[in-house]
């Protein structure tokens, strides 16, 4: 069994996790849920394949202890983001992004709703490229490598949560409706969540690139994957596009003074 037959069968997995989602959706009118579904569905797809023996059957066979290490690092992962996304989406509105599609879509709605849906399930699947040769690396027992994604992952979860949090206080002040959130860490970036999601995924190629090893090469298709989709596909443009409808100028004027993603490290005075 090998990483690509991994890979297929978390596509195959995702593909029904994400069908599922669909359909709840349209159930409760609510399609901000299918970001629910992809977090929890991918995390424990992904620490699946990381603990799934490549070779078949396994006869005598125990995951290794970096296999439980990025298992548990992914479910962690998982879990906050999951939890945090769920609290969200429970509270309502729908986000903005999917509520656009019932306008934009109009009485192909639900057909054309689950192809962005299901378009989701590839991404689940290069991710755990990544993942997978993170989990087998050659070398055995852990090093300072293995230190240093795991502080890193564990860091950039922690910004995540803090930017939630800042955004989360400002939308709960009525003082602060129809304005911009331009404080803490969103001063220095329009989109720190974003910043610190694609952050955590460089902890598989810190922990495992290797030059020499073609097979480590993957590592790198995680973040690469994360950053494309955060900045040109489901991310920014998207969200920023409602952001100009719902806030026009003050939030070209926030677009003007603050970057986009990479966070500004000194701020302008």
């Amino acid at each position: 069994m090998t990483i690509g037959f991994l890979s297929l069968a978390v596509l195959a997995l995702m593909t029904g996790v994400m069908t599922a989602a669909w359909a709840y959706g349209l159930k409760v009118r609510n399609a901000g849920w299918t970001d629910v579904f992809w977090t929890f569905g991918t995390g424990g797809a992904l620490a699946g394949a990381a603990l799934w023996p490549l070779v078949w059957p396994p006869t005598g066979w125990t995951p290794e202890p970096r296999q439980w290490l990025v298992a548990g690092l992914v479910a962690i992962w998982a879990v906050r983001l999951g939890r945090h996304l769920a609290a969200r989406v429970a509270a309502g509105p729908e986000d903005a992004r999917y509520a656009a599609f019932r306008t934009q879509f109009g009485s192909a709605y639900r057909l054309r709703m689950l192809g962005v849906v299901l378009a989701q399930a590839p991404a689940s699947a290069l991710l755990a490229l990544s993942v997978i040769a993170a989990a087998r690396r050659p070398e055995a027992g852990f090093d300072l490598r293995d230190a240093a994604a795991v502080l890193l992952i564990l860091a950039a979860l922690a910004g995540e949560a803090v930017a939630d949090a800042q955004l989360r206080a400002f939308k709960a002040d009525p003082a602060n409706r129809s304005k911009v959130m331009d404080r803490g860490l969103w001063a220095r970036s329009r989109h720190p969540n974003y910043f610190f999601e694609w952050l955590a995924w460089l902890a598989w190629p810190v922990m495992a690139f290797d030059a020499a090893h073609p097979a480590s090469w993957l590592t790198l298709v995680a973040p690469a994957v994360m950053y494309l989709l955060l900045n040109l596909v489901s991310g920014v443009p998207p969200l920023e596009a409602a952001m100009l409808r719902s806030r026009g100028q003050a939030f070209r004027d926030y677009q003007a003074r603050t970057p986009a993603f990479f966070p500004r490290i000194f701020r302008r005075s």
